[in-house]
């Protein structure tokens, strides 16, 4: 070797290659570091979600969500199909159920009137027991009217249903009479028979029986209550009387000043109930 080469910057020259050699080496990907940098995010996204870890915590919360949303779709669907009963009515109808509406909400405003009344009368009267005694005469016979075992008289409609197909049946003059007590009807006879609390009404040969005792077509009603309330009420779109109509039905309704209903209920004394005052 001669003096040239044992230089320093000779011997750094004959050393860099050898040097680039190994760094280039070490840099080179191991076999195993390119396999798995060949997985894409998208891989490992999917790897991540499936399958599935749900905790029992997140079951319980699903559920629970799922029967929310079910009760809230069943609320939307029942105002839908409620909506839609009015949406199809005309405007007239419209109007007519709207002061419907603003007559029974006035009669019950009248009712709360009068029972403030009778508040103020017994708390002022110098004599509150006989004014006591009054007020209870005066509840007897309004009870004895809702009972059937008193007879009543006053303004109301009467109500013909003519039946030649045979094709009206209990429920429908039922809903008829339910109808009528929503419109404030305070006493109702059908064909002779007085209509309370407890009546009922069954088919029977082709006929309707009212508390056992039977009746035939045409059916005649007589209502006592305010006829501005009663009539519309009969009425309305999708009412007692357009059922009927489908039925092949002719309903014939009028206003009277004065209705008079003297068919009578036996006053039946309770097996077990008792008077509670002292």
């Amino acid at each position: 070797m001669s003096h040239e080469d044992e230089r320093p910057e000779h011997r750094l020259r004959r050393e860099l290659p050898d040097e680039v050699a190994a760094s280039a080496s070490s840099e080179a990907p191991v076999p195993g570091e390119r396999a798995a940098s060949g997985v894409t995010g998208r891989q490992r996204l999917v790897q991540g979600l499936w399958p599935p870890r749900v905790s029992r915590a997140q079951l319980i919360v699903a559920v629970l969500l799922f029967g929310l949303g079910f009760g809230l779709a069943v609320q939307v669907a029942s105002n839908s199909n409620s909506d839609s009963a009015l949406r199809g009515a005309r405007q007239e109808d419209l109007v007519r159920i709207l002061d419907e509406l603003d007559d029974r909400t006035q009669r019950l405003e009248d009712e709360k009137q009068g029972l403030q009344k009778q508040r103020d009368e017994l708390e002022n009267s110098s004599d509150q027991a006989e004014e006591a005694r009054k007020q209870t005469a005066e509840k007897e016979k309004q009870l004895g009217i809702l009972a059937g075992t008193v007879a009543a008289q006053g303004p109301g409609i009467t109500m013909t249903i003519d039946d030649t197909k045979g094709t009206v049946e209990a429920d429908m003059l039922l809903d008829a009479i339910q109808e009528l007590r929503a419109a404030g009807a305070e006493a109702i006879q059908v064909n002779g028979v007085r209509v309370v609390a407890n009546t009922y009404l069954s088919d029977s040969d082709k006929s309707v029986s009212v508390d056992g005792n039977k009746i035939n077509a045409p059916y005649r009603f007589k209502v006592i209550g305010k006829p501005q309330d009663l009539e519309p009420a009969l009425n309305i779109p999708g009412g007692v009387v357009q059922t009927l109509e489908k039925e092949q039905a002719t309903v014939t309704v009028g206003r009277s000043a004065k209705i008079v209903v003297d068919a009578l209920r036996a006053a039946k004394q309770p097996d077990y109930a008792r008077s509670s005052s002292r």
